[in-house]
């Protein structure tokens, strides 16, 4: 299998050099490759770069996730999230390529406590989130085979995360405040990438099976709740470590505010993923220990 791999050097695009190269051959690019053209700002240059590869599949991992940069800079926002994937669809209709493409919570309004399913409304609060629901409406629009899978609150051992920054401040701090009413589950990116080359070689035999797909570890939780976890596992896993955090109070989001609206209820059902492709995926928990493990 010939893999196409854009954003290479993200934290999701990162696990996927590693979880992909059991599959085929992988050429993985990011915007500054010089062979090949990874740059989403140049769309008509990363049409070139699939016509030239002529990829079995695409993964993009390549995006812009600057939320609240996206609000004053929409129109780079929408070319990478939206105008070069929809590229990436057409020339994949063309080759009969599978593409990968990964999406957000934030294409939905937040409202309510429900788990979002696939078949709900879109109704996005930010740029960020209307140029990833334009993003995955070209690709369908194109006809080409895909599998979109939308998650949420992703992170890595690798690059900056929410847990590193409550280390790191429980370890400058003795109070902490985070907020307590926006709802979701941290996702690792090694999960993504693993659940992605599983997909992958589900849909060589199975192609009946592409569309757009929730994919998220299981679970809820609360940034607050998230910190106290963080903090609490890392007394437990480095006794002697030193954090000066005594309390961690919660807030509403209010008490922060961003340029970029955020959902308060990104919880995603994932039961048509797990059926689907015979997943069982793990407690959000899990992924988190895992990862502080990996860290401290």
């Amino acid at each position: 299998m010939n893999i196409l791999l854009l954003g290479k050097s993200g934290q999701v695009g990162w696990e996927l050099q590693r979880s992909l190269a059991v599959l085929g051959r992988v050429t993985a690019l990011d915007h500054d490759s010089t062979e090949h053209c990874g740059d989403f700002a140049n769309p008509e240059g990363v049409r070139e770069t699939v016509r030239a590869l002529r990829p079995d599949v695409i993964v993009n991992a390549a995006a812009h996730t600057a939320v609240d940069k996206a609000e004053s800079e929409p129109e780079i926002a929408r070319l990478l999230n939206a105008t070069t994937p929809g590229v990436l669809a057409e020339e994949a209709a063309r080759l009969g390529t599978w593409l990968v493409h990964y999406s957000t919570d934030y294409v939905f309004d937040g409202s309510g406590t429900r788990p979002w399913v696939e078949t709900d409304a879109p109704a996005p609060l930010s740029v960020y989130g209307a140029t990833k629901l334009e993003g995955e409406q070209r690709i369908q629009q194109t006809g080409c085979r895909h599998l979109i899978l939308r998650t949420s609150w992703v992170y890595a051992a690798r690059g900056g995360n929410f847990a590193k920054t409550m280390l790191r401040l429980g370890s400058e701090r003795e109070r902490l405040t985070v907020i307590d009413d926006q709802w979701g589950a941290p996702t690792g990116a090694d999960l993504l990438a693993d659940v992605t080359a599983h997909a992958v070689r589900h849909l060589q035999s199975r192609p009946g099976d592409g569309g757009l797909y929730h994919c998220v570890a299981s679970g809820e939780t609360n940034w607050h709740s998230y910190a106290k976890y963080v903090l609490e596992h890392a007394r437990q896993a480095q006794p002697a470590i030193e954090l000066k955090a005594t309390e961690v109070a919660p807030v509403p989001t209010s008490a922060f505010p961003t340029p970029a609206r955020r959902p308060h209820n990104s919880r995603l059902d994932t039961t048509r993923l797990q059926t689907t492709f015979g997943l069982v995926l793990p407690p959000w928990q899990q992924g988190v220990a895992r990862m502080l493990t990996e860290i401290l």
